[in-house]
């Protein structure tokens, strides 16, 4: 079965809200969102691929990561945990930022959601990204968020069916 990642844009709350499915239990779409070691595997869009620097799974922690290109290319960013219920969800804050994990002020702030609920057949999650203006939700949409996280979450498909 085929999944389908849905994206609905809600300007006037600066949200972007994404619902998915997977044929997988909660324990291990989970552990895929929460593990570096599997995160490395699918979060990035083919061609490219994630390579965290440091994971600090807690709240108050971190994940220092880029999505390095094909060509060499390195994209930082870094993940701040700012709330975790084991199993059920996460919220944290994702900036852009250099290898030091110094952010970069050049590109908005996004405040995630992620919320992961147990079904017949497996797992959906919902994740919700908030912003702080409607232009910073704007930026992330133009720079390709949306094909992207629809990928990488395509990634995570083909990871958890393995």
């Amino acid at each position: 079965m085929t999944n389908k990642t849905e994206i609905l844009k809600d300007l006037a709350n600066k949200k972007l809200n994404v619902i998915r499915a997977f044929n997988a239990p909660v324990e291990k779409v989970w552990k895929a969102w929460t593990d570096a070691s599997i995160l490395d595997k699918w979060w990035a869009p083919r061609p490219w691929r994630a390579e965290t620097k440091t994971m600090d799974f807690r709240e108050g922690g971190l994940w220092l990561y880029c999505m390095a290109g094909p060509n060499g290319e390195k994209a930082w960013c870094r993940v701040n945990f700012t709330s975790i219920t084991p199993g059920q969800s996460f919220a944290a804050i994702s900036n852009f930022c250099d290898e030091d994990g110094n952010i970069d002020s050049n590109f908005p702030a996004m405040h995630w959601l992620n919320i992961f609920k147990a079904t017949a057949t497996g797992t959906i999650l919902e994740a919700t990204l908030s912003f702080d203006s409607e232009t910073d939700l704007q930026k992330i949409v133009e720079m390709g968020f949306e094909g992207g996280f629809t990928m990488a979450l395509g990634n995570l498909d083909e990871l958890l069916e393995a």
